[in-house]
């Protein structure tokens, strides 16, 4: 009896979804994603070379909101995490940012690796992390004595309370110039997973 009543419901279902009659089903496609690819590892950008995109386009989850980045290849410089990195200046500071999928109310940790181009400029270098375009926290990092090969990356955090079903993740660079900070190995935990 259940056999013949759950074969009836499922040849019921598979004409529906065959006329597209259960399009309530379908997530829309405007709705964001888990959070992904924290460590910048697609597109994969040139080996011992990088890759700049300006406002407007994408690394792989992640936009790029404002003025330019350098996405950085396997081998160019050393990375906290897989073989990619993001360097937050190109010829401008940039900015990239990520919406993904929260719960209102609940708190979440970012954690992320911090260095910085080692190649000129100014030795200590400076940004932002934004939370749905607010300020939720200034870093810097002092590039003097760093190489390609010893980058000397540290592991920054900062705490929010999600607003909203979806929240968006940045990252800015507030100096000017063609070497910014760089980050790595972006991790968003729930509270319930991290030390809060």
């Amino acid at each position: 009896m259940v056999g013949s009543r759950f074969l009836a419901a499922a040849t019921a279902l598979a004409g529906l979804l065959a006329t597209g009659a259960v399009t309530a089903l379908a997530s829309p496609a405007s709705a964001a994603s888990r959070f992904d690819d924290g460590s910048f590892e697609y597109p994969t950008a040139p080996a011992g070379s990088f890759t700049t995109l300006s406002a407007g386009q994408s690394i792989g989850p992640w936009k790029v909101t404002g003025g330019a980045v350098d996405l950085i290849g396997a081998g160019f410089w050393q990375a906290a995490e897989g073989d990619q990195s993001v360097d937050l200046n190109a010829t401008v500071p940039g900015t990239v940012a990520q919406t993904f999928t929260t719960t209102p109310g609940k708190k979440y940790t970012v954690t992320y690796s911090l260095a910085a181009n080692p190649e000129g400029g100014p030795a200590l270098r400076t940004g932002r992390v934004l939370v749905d375009g607010q300020n939720f926290q200034d870093f810097s990092f002092d590039a003097t004595g760093k190489t390609r090969t010893a980058m000397g990356y540290v592991t920054r955090q900062v705490t929010f309370v999600a607003n909203g079903p979806t929240t968006t993740l940045g990252f800015a660079s507030t100096v000017s110039g063609a070497y910014g900070p760089v980050i790595d190995d972006v991790r968003v935990d729930t509270c319930c997973t991290c030390c809060c």
